[in-house]
Order: structure tokens, then C-alpha cells, then sequence
């Protein structure tokens, strides 16, 4: 069986969950989840990366409570954390869990809580920081993004233009980007031929970035303007500098 077109390469970590299901797995334990405002969740419905640690804890006499902290990757590369505390009312009683999307909402909320005011919380003296990703090198625009790269595709004329995996894999682009790039081929003995090349870069929902590289040119025999995509700068460039050489006298 023939592995597609680079997908090795772009299967994300092994993790027990995806982002959307860590946040609907505490969503539907926090007894408080429905007072989130509803733009925090729609931001998080589109996150790329997730990490939770434990932040604190205090333990004493048969109650408990501990502050976890759950941090997202977002799709623009910052990141947006809620804090879930956990607590029990009465020794041996069943854990209670409530999520805040704040510190101070935080310590109200703990400050509820029946423990001895005398034994102050354990704080982790080590922070431990969301797992690294690396962050998104473009400012991306969630706008169908995956019919984009299907336009893009649908009107390269290149034979050798990316072909039907690549495609299948930015159908699952949720963000993208364009820019042009400079700098191209000499000019063409006294030829008026233009090249303009463009990076589409897309953000996948597993956060890898991939980019289609557009050459748009009039080195053609007859002067029409021509398109061309490429999976590579480097092979974007090569072709400019052939379709320059072509039309050279």
C-alpha cells in the first residue's frame, strides 16, 4: 500500500485526545461550565494544541481542593487558558469540579472553600509550561480556506503541479494566507515578460502549516498570461528561471 503524498510527515503526536475533546471532557464535568462566556468557547472550538497541569493543591483533615490549569493553542498563535478547581465539601465526599476563565474568578471562588485557614496552599514551585508548538510563522484568516487551495489547484497549468494528496490534505486547511515573494529570473533579452510569484500558506487543524507556491508569468509564445503552483519555493523559482531561459533569444 503506497503511503500519501507526504503525510507522513504531517501526523501530529500521539496523544490520548484532541483539543476538542479535552474541552467537551471538562466542559461536561465542570457543574458551572454553562456560565462561560460564549466567545471563550468558540475561540477554543478552533484550537490547535492543548496541555493541562496541576497548579496547586491543599489537602488537610479529609477535604481536598486543587486548581488545574488547561491551556489552548489558538489558530492566530496565542493561547487562552481556563482554570478548573477541583473540591470536595465534606470528608470522603465525591469531587466537585468548576471551571473559571480567570485567576481572580479563581480565588473567589476558593475562598468558598471549608479548609483550615491555617494551612496554606501548596504551590508547584516549578510552572509547568504548555507542551511546546511551534508557533504559526503567518498571520492566518479563517476564510474557506480549504476552497482557496482548491481554486489555487483548479488553475495551475504546470503537468507537475502538486497532485491529488496534497490536495485532499489543505481540505482540512482551516486558516490561510497570501504573500508575494521577490526577487525573480533576469530579464529576458528584450522580451516584456512579467513573473510574479506567491506563497498560499495554510494552517492545518492539527497546527501544520503547508504552502502552495504560485508563479503567474506571460513567458508564454504567444504572450498570454499563464499560472503554475508548485509544493516548493525552491521548485517555484527553478521554474521561472526555465520559462526565462525559453523565451531568451
Amino acid at each position: 500500500m503506497s503511503v500519501p503524498y507526504e503525510t507522513a510527515a504531517y501526523e501530529p503526536p500521539e496523544s490520548p485526545e484532541s483539543p476538542e475533546e479535552h474541552l467537551m471532557r471538562l466542559l461536561g464535568r465542570a457543574l458551572n461550565s454553562f456560565e462561560l462566556p460564549d466567545e471563550t468557547i468558540r475561540l477554543l472550538d478552533c484550537a490547535l494544541a492543548h496541555d493541562g497541569s496541576l497548579h496547586s493543591a491543599h489537602h488537610s483533615a479529609g477535604l481536598h481542593r486543587e486548581t488545574y490549569r488547561h491551556t489552548w493553542l489558538l489558530a492566530d498563535g496565542s493561547a487562552l487558558t481556563l482554570w478548573e478547581l477541583v473540591h470536595n465539601t465534606a470528608p470522603g465526599s465525591e469531587p466537585q469540579h468548576e471551571v473559571y476563565v480567570d485567576e481572580e474568578e479563581l480565588r473567589t471562588a476558593t475562598s468558598r472553600m471549608a479548609l483550615p485557614p491555617d494551612t496554606p496552599d501548596f504551590e508547584l514551585p516549578v510552572q509547568v509550561e504548555l507542551s511546546p508548538v511551534p508557533a504559526p510563522r503567518h498571520a492566518y484568516v479563517p476564510d474557506a480556506s480549504a476552497d482557496h487551495a482548491r481554486r489555487v489547484l483548479r488553475r495551475a497549468e504546470n503537468t507537475d503541479r502538486p497532485g491529488a494528496d496534497l490536495a485532499a490534505l489543505l481540505a482540512t486547511a482551516s486558516a490561510h494566507q497570501i504573500t508575494q515573494a521577490f526577487g525573480g529570473p533576469g530579464r529576458a533579452g528584450r522580451a516584456r515578460i512579467g513573473f510574479s510569484l506567491y506563497e498560499h500558506a495554510f494552517l492545518l487543524h492539527d497546527g501544520v502549516e503547508v504552502s502552495l507556491w504560485e508563479v503567474e508569468h506571460t513567458a508564454t509564445p504567444d504572450g498570454r498570461h499563464m499560472c503554475e503552483v508548485y509544493d516548493s519555493e525552491d521548485t517555484a523559482r527553478r521554474a521561472m528561471e526555465r520559462r526565462a531561459a525559453q523565451v531568451s533569444p
